[in-house]
Formats: structure tokens, C-alpha cells, sequence
């Protein structure tokens, strides 16, 4: 059902899916989603620029706000606020950690599920920290071209005052540390899209590519909600899951990936999950063309967002 908005797609100031923009925590309500931009590109390891992914995602998801979800009727307008970006010292880097875990745990604190976008894939364990303080070790639900499960190079502490956890900011080993802090249930943690070769699994489930273009993404879906049962579970999605001709711009390209179609019939098939928070990574506009990869980013961001809203929907 279209809604009652005058204001044409091209015009307004950018919020995600036109959200109310409320960067005041006071502000926010209780069980609805806030979303989080994480302009940090420091971690990468090819190609920079996902700094500015979350502006480019959000420009581009007024194309998707326009009308409410299909098929659900979602409307993602009453779903939440976008509580703007986190404020990062890029000069002093082993800053930024404590400064995303000090931004979602507020979100977290106020009863609300953080969408964060992205930013470099390194940003989901500051996130995640957040998260598991206050839920516990989660599920992780990951879509990737990559594990981001690499020995880290380096596991010393940064140095003095500038916060907990080691100095490594890498976008390929983040998921080792969450692993390691008990951030993440390695049981009920599940990878899917993986087609890079690394020797070292962490022994977590995998669905590779070549797997899910077998089974199918029905199937995919099943596998995951079955993986993941009934606890508290975290999503993240690396926008290179999908193929460079669906996504062109991001930092570490694959081929061999899926269309954003493929990823929207996955995600619409992860209904019922305990979801407690969502991010949306690697988004780099510089390598883009006309919009392509930041209209996918924010396609995922609001499939997600109607999952939420249909479980709300469901349970009064």
C-alpha cells in the first residue's frame, strides 16, 4: 500500500528509509530499531571507502522507502529511528572500538535492536560486544564471500587508555576475537555464501557457495533457522556476499556470488528468529555504479527490518 508522503524520493534530508532522525537515547522507544551509521574504513585490507557507506546507503534507501515492503506491507517508517553516526577519532584509531561498543550499548541499554551500517566488516565485533553484554553469547547469522575467521596478526593490547581488546584492527580476523571473548555461540553460528579458501574454519557451519546454488535458497533458509534455533541471534551481512555484478562497489570483490534477489528470498525465509540486531557492511561507494551496490545495502537492511516488523506484527 503506498503512503501518504508528498516529499518526492529525491528530496528530503537523508535519514535510513526516512526514519526520524533522534540521536538523543532519551528519545528513543523501547523494543523498536535504531539504526547506527559506522563510518570506519581503517580495518581494510583491499580497498577503502566503505567510509562512506552509510550516507550512500541511506541515500539510496529512500528508493526503498517510497512504499511500504512487499509482501508484507511493512511499513518501515513506524518501525524506529536512525540515531545518525557514531563519532570516531580517526586519528586516534584504537579509539573507534570503544567508541561503537559506548554507541550500541545505549541503543541496547534503551530496549531498542541496533541496525548498524557500515563501514568496514571489522565494526561488527565492537557491535557484538555491546550485544553479548547484555544477551549473552549470540548466534551469528553471517552472510560473506570470506570467513573473517584469519589468525589475527596481531593480539597484543593497544596502547594505554584508549579501551579494551586487543590492536587488531583487521576486517578478517574480527570474527577470532569474538570468538575468543565469548561474544558469539560457535554451536549456533552459521556462514553462508563462503567461497575464499581458508584452512582454518574455527570448526563453524558453513554454507558455501557452491552449496547454496545446490540446495537453493529455500532450503538455505531452512538450514539456517534450524542452525540458529530459539536464542538470541545477530545478523550480519557483508554486501560482498554478493556477486560483483549485483555489487560492484566494496572493497573485497568475489565472483561466484548471488544476485540481490537470491539474498532477499534468504532473508525473507528467516521469519521467527530471536533477532536482537542487525548490520549491513562493506559498502563502498567509490567503486559503485549508479547506485547499484548501495540500493542492495539498503534492500538488506530493510528486509531485515521487515522481519522485525512482521514478528512484532505477529506477537502483538
Amino acid at each position: 500500500m503506498e503512503n501518504d508522503r508528498v516529499e518526492p524520493t529525491f528530496s528530503g534530508v537523508r535519514t535510513m528509509l526516512r526514519l526520524p532522525h533522534v540521536p538523543e537515547p532519551a528519545s528513543w522507544k523501547a523494543g523498536g530499531v535504531a539504526v547506527v551509521g559506522v563510518p570506519f574504513d581503517l580495518a581494510v585490507t583491499n580497498r577503502p571507502g566503505a567510509r562512506f557507506g552509510p550516507a550512500a546507503v541511506r541515500d539510496a534507501s529512500f528508493m526503498v522507502a517510497d512504499l511500504a515492503h512487499y509482501p508484507t506491507g511493512v511499513d518501515h517508517a513506524a518501525l524506529g529511528v536512525d540515531t545518525g553516526d557514531v563519532l570516531l577519532d580517526l586519528h586516534h584509531p584504537y579509539s573507534v572500538p570503544g567508541a561503537i561498543t559506548a554507541r550500541v550499548a545505549e541503543v541496547v541499554a534503551a530496549g531498542c535492536l541496533p541496525l548498524s551500517l557500515g563501514g568496514d566488516h571489522f565494526i561488527t565485533l565492537p557491535i557484538l560486544r555491546a550485544v553479548a553484554a547484555h544477551h549473552g553469547p549470540v548466534a551469528l547469522v553471517h552472510f560473506d564471500a570470506h570467513t573473517d575467521t584469519w589468525e589475527p596478526i596481531a593480539t597484543d593490547d593497544p596502547p594505554s587508555g584508549v579501551g579494551a581488546g586487543p590492536a587488531d584492527l583487521n576486517h578478517g580476523s574480527m570474527f577470532v576475537h569474538a570468538l575468543r571473548e565469548g561474544l558469539i555461540d560457535p554451536h549456533r553460528t552459521i556462514q553462508v555464501g563462503i567461497r575464499t579458501f581458508n584452512d582454518d574454519t574455527r570448526d563453524l557451519t558453513i554454507v558455501d557457495a557452491p552449496t547454496v546454488r545446490r540446495i537453493g535458497t529455500e532450503a538455505v533458509a531452512a538450514r539456517i533457522r534450524d542452525h540458529v534455533g530459539s536464542g538470541p541471534t545477530y545478523l550480519t551481512f557483508d554486501i560482498d556476499f554478493l556477486d560483483p555484478a549485483y555489487a560492484p562497489g566494496t572493497g573485497t570483490p568475489v565472483a561466484g556470488g548471488f544476485s540481490t534477489g537470491e539474498a532477499q528470498d534468504i532473508l525473507a525465509g528467516l521469519g521467527g528468529i530471536d533477532w536482537v540486531g542487525a548490520d549491513v557492511v562493506e559498502v563502498s561507494p567509490a567503486y559503485d555504479h549508479g547506485q547499484v551496490t548501495a540500493l542492495a545495502g539498503a534492500t538488506v537492511a530493510a528486509e531485515w527490518l521487515a522481519l522485525v516488523g512482521a514478528t512484532r506484527t505477529s506477537t502483538g
